[in-house]
């Protein structure tokens, strides 16, 4: 579960709620919600193919519903999401980092952080587990504490050194609570899919995880509600205690709110939970990109030398790629600036959905052919399942036709061309092998 929250709280709460509540104001607690049922159903579908399918990871059950070809595809796509995504949050920690050290250019502060994450990875399974629970269970007490603190500062019950306690009214004033209209919900949700992107993380856990089967119910049964929790309470602290059109997209509105309410002290002290916030999520990031080149270099769908592992049992092959990726992230920062950030965005939040959609339909093919009981069963099947199903398909749709995106979807598009041709290319050969 720790896992899964390491890799779905991080920079899309933290940094990229800045811009979602640009996007469409306080309504975009709506926009969070709708996320969340569709982050249910689909993780509600992991459940079910982990209880009759054990000791297999979502790649496996892609591959059994759809063949080798998708499964490669899926498989090389979530690797580019995970790495991208640990570009993103090396990127988010070098800014929070720059909050303390403004004159140090963003790519060294990035560097450090990939450094260190890269250390960490290299330890063995349960000792890294070990450190990515603290790491997880640190940030999730700061949002915890924040939602109590600025609900305190909010109504009054804790003095600000800003003046009068806000209430509720920065819900409707500048504009309303939807200043930008209804289409503003919409348009935040491909920040959101990449917030809410990680959590299908527990799919990749399967392998080494005791009893995954019977944990996996119960994890996903209380990991969704926590999830939904921590993203839309501390958005809506966050609206209530400073004008919606007031946010700056530099640095964290966390800190930025502390620092309106004149709590400066405390604003240091959320920047540092933050950054091993930042570095929690980049940690699970690269943990979910090197188990899936691993288990791919395992299926002979990927070079041999990423299925390397030490006598820790890590994967050090893949991680070396990681380590590549992220000094390219580094060598981006250093022309891009703070604008890395936003390009990058929505690659992540475009994968997500391809991702997504992948299982849903898989638990849709699979069920009929079920040759045990699930000890747990996602309900409405299997219309709950083809609806978020579609619906996903619709939001990939919108967004490939956003203008605003064009050269993040681009990216998309380009790696999943050559991936569908790579594959074409791939198993050809292996069936003329076969005949």
């Amino acid at each position: 579960m720790f896992m899964a929250m390491g890799g779905v709280i991080g920079t899309g709460i933290f940094k990229g709620s800045a811009e979602t509540i640009g996007l469409a104001g306080p309504a975009v607690v709506l926009t969070y919600l709708f996320g969340g049922i569709l982050l249910l159903v689909v993780m509600g579908a992991i459940a079910e193919l982990a209880s009759v399918y054990p000791n297999r990871n979502m790649k496996d059950f892609i591959r059994l519903a759809f063949g080798p070809r998708p499964a490669f595809i899926v498989g090389w796509l979530y690797a580019f999401l995970m790495l991208s995504v640990c570009v993103i949050e090396v990127t988010a920690a070098g800014s929070f980092l720059q909050y303390w050290l403004p004159d140090v250019p963003l790519w060294v502060l990035s560097l450090g952080s990939a450094a260190l994450i890269l250390g960490i990875n290299r330890m063995s399974v349960e000792a890294f587990g070990e450190t990515e629970f603290w790491l997880a269970g640190i940030k999730i007490a700061m949002i915890i504490i924040f939602i109590v603190l600025g609900a305190g500062l909010l109504f009054g019950l804790i003095p600000g050194t800003s003046g009068e306690a806000p209430g509720l009214s920065n819900y409707s004033a500048h504009g309303g609570f939807m200043p930008n209209g209804w289409l503003s919900i919409f348009s935040a949700l491909l920040v959101v899919m990449f917030s809410y992107g990680g959590s299908e993380l527990i799919g990749l856990t399967l392998t080494e995880a005791k009893d995954a089967e019977k944990v996996m119910p119960k994890v996903v049964k209380s990991f969704i509600l926590r999830v939904v929790l921590f993203y839309t309470l501390p958005i809506l602290i966050i609206c209530g205690l400073i004008p919606w059109n007031q946010l700056e997209g530099q640095s964290s509105p966390f800190v930025q709110v502390l620092e309106a309410t004149g709590l400066s002290g405390a604003a240091h002290i959320i920047n540092f939970i933050l950054v091993t916030a930042v570095i929690s999520a980049a940690n699970s990031s690269i943990y979910g990109a090197t188990r899936m080149l691993h288990s791919m270099a395992a299926a002979g769908e990927a070079p041999k030398i990423l299925g390397k592992t030490n006598t820790k049992g890590v994967p050090v092959g893949s991680l070396a790629l990681c380590a590549i990726v992220l000094v390219l992230g580094a060598v981006i920062a250093f022309f891009a600036q703070d604008n890395l950030f936003a390009i990058l965005l929505a690659v992540p939040g475009f994968v997500v959905l391809v991702v997504w959609l992948s299982i849903c339909l898989a638990q849709i093919k699979l069920r009929p052919q079920y040759k045990t009981t699930p000890t747990f069963r996602i309900w409405g099947y299997p219309y709950i399942t083809g609806a978020t199903a579609l619906v996903l398909a619709v939001i990939a749709a919108g967004f490939l036709i956003d203008p605003q995106n064009r050269f993040s979807i681009g990216i998309c598009i380009g790696v999943l061309i050559m991936l569908i041709i790579w594959s074409i290319l791939k198993f050809k050969k292996a069936d003329s092998i076969q005949k």
